[in-house]
């Protein structure tokens, strides 16, 4: 990719903008700068929510074909420019090319659910009310409203899809939005303003503004964004909600996601299959994913002949250069990264961890790595690790399986390898998440399903419909005097 020499614009209110500073973008693969990016000033983040609150009401009330066409364009141009966005996405993300390919046909996905929501949702409900004397000739009809505008934070590892996920619900609900994406990471959500701008939304609809994390305080204090939903660390979520309890914040804050591998799943074909699931999703995105694989609990009755074949699915992943088509793990996102995953493995190392595969740092690239003998208290067992990096535990039972995946500050979501569905019930009542994965790694997500977690993993869910109902909320209306 070549370097931009003029900063690229934001886009304030619907329109393309330049401010007084710059950000500049660097590959986290060659450390190579990308493109320099122009930051909005005090003043322009001022006009862009001042834009949205003005045109809320009028937002809220545009007819719901007309968001939906404009939901319908984003994800046909997103379709049309597809390769060319999985490239931006590569060069600054530093995903393989195959992975950023998947992040821009689930965003695709994501802009055609919320069309197709926007043309369903809030089409109200009526509830007779003579089931009491004192309601006679009554009906009540419930619809759903937006809070108002939404403040959108969005974190680098899936830089578009993960905007996508704030800024689609919001305009599908009549929302106006704000969109601040990943400093690390602006040239996707920057594209999808490019899109954005080719479709009849009114001005201060939306805003894509590259401000420094540091300046997001007043924008999250600021009374005229009721709605604020957040994706990223658990302090950094939960000073948010602390600071504004009286708004409406969701917030997906991560995990440290559990395969569990019960003993019926036995055969030789079984085991395969989650030894390959397990070793593709705990480095596919470098292991910076919300859901990548970071615990595997197995059933002792297994443990024995899983560990050798995960250790094999691992080193057969391809390390190197994102841009090549053949690589499965690229870098992490800065060499900072790449250093703090490797003080953690080498802390549990120096606990009685044992190495089985990988253990090595080459600036930020870490190699695919495999624990075993983790204490369960270490960094890498406890927290979310967002590296490449998989620990091994054998369980005695079902039961000492569950508890050793509960044991954890994070819920997001678990896997479970069984084919027995007595035990997939089990798993899904004892199991304190917010999604359980049958027959799979815990990183699967459908962009239409709810997804979001419990304990330190957040409120809230994602997933167009959920978030749709997050941002707006019911009220009702009462009809009198009528002949039901």
């Amino acid at each position: 990719m070549t370097t931009a020499t003029t900063p690229r614009p934001f886009w304030l209110a619907g329109r393309p903008a330049t401010g007084e500073g710059t950000l500049d973008v660097t590959s986290p693969w060659d450390g190579g700068t990308l493109a320099s990016v122009s930051v909005p000033t005090p003043a322009q983040t001022e006009e862009a929510v001042a834009a949205a609150a003005a045109v809320a009401r009028e937002f809220a009330a545009t007819p719901a074909y007309e968001r939906a066409a404009a939901l319908d364009h984003v994800h046909r141009r997103l379709a049309e420019r597809a390769e060319e966005t999985a490239r931006l996405i590569s060069a600054e993300n530093g995903k393989p090319i195959k992975w950023a390919r998947v992040e821009v046909s689930r965003c695709v996905s994501v802009f055609r659910w919320a069309a197709e929501e926007a043309r369903r949702f809030n089409g109200g409900s009526a509830q007779r009310l003579d089931s009491e004397p004192g309601g006679a000739g009554r009906l009540a009809l419930t619809r759903r409203f937006p809070y108002g505008p939404v403040l959108g934070i969005a974190p680098f590892n899936f830089p578009l899809n993960l905007c996508a996920h704030k800024v689609a619900p919001a305009l599908a609900a009549g929302a106006p939005v704000l969109l601040k994406p990943a400093p690390a990471t602006p040239l996707s959500a920057l594209l999808l303003g490019e899109l954005l701008a080719e479709t009849g939304l009114p001005a201060g609809a939306w805003s894509v503004l590259p401000v420094p994390n540091d300046a997001m305080a007043p924008l999250v204090a600021d009374p005229r964004l009721p709605v604020v939903s957040f994706t990223g660390s658990v302090p950094v979520g939960w000073s948010i909600r602390d600071a504004v309890p009286r708004k409406r914040v969701t917030l997906e804050l991560g995990g440290n996601g559990a395969a569990i591998v019960l003993a019926d799943y036995s055969s030789d074909a079984d085991l395969d299959w989650a030894a390959q699931r397990i070793a593709t999703f705990s480095n596919y995105q470098a292991g910076q994913s919300c859901i990548s694989v970071q615990r595997v609990i197995a059933d002792a009755a297994v443990y024995d002949r899983l560990v050798p074949r995960v250790v094999a699915a691992v080193e057969a992943l391809v390390t190197g250069d994102p841009a090549d088509e053949a690589t499965d793990v690229g870098p992490l996102i800065s060499e900072d990264a790449a250093r703090r995953v490797e003080t953690w493995v080498s802390e549990a190392v120096a606990r009685g961890a044992r190495v089985l595969t990988g253990g090595t740092r080459d600036g930020a690239s870490y190699a695919p790595t495999v624990l075993e003998n983790v204490p369960p208290d270490a960094k890498v067992a406890c927290e979310e690790v967002f590296g490449p990096v998989l620990s091994l535990t054998r369980a005695e039972n079902e039961e000492a399986a569950f508890a050793a995946a509960n044991d954890s500050a994070f819920g997001l979501q678990a896997g479970v390898f069984t084919h027995d569905v007595q035990a997939a019930f089990r798993a899904h009542r004892a199991l304190e998440v917010g999604g359980v994965i049958v027959g799979d790694v815990p990183s699967y997500r459908a962009d239409q399903m709810p997804y979001g977690g419990v304990k330190d993993s957040g409120i809230g869910r994602e997933g167009v419909r959920y978030a749709m109902e997050d941002y707006t909320y019911e009220r009702v209306m009462v009809l009198t005097g009528l002949e039901l």
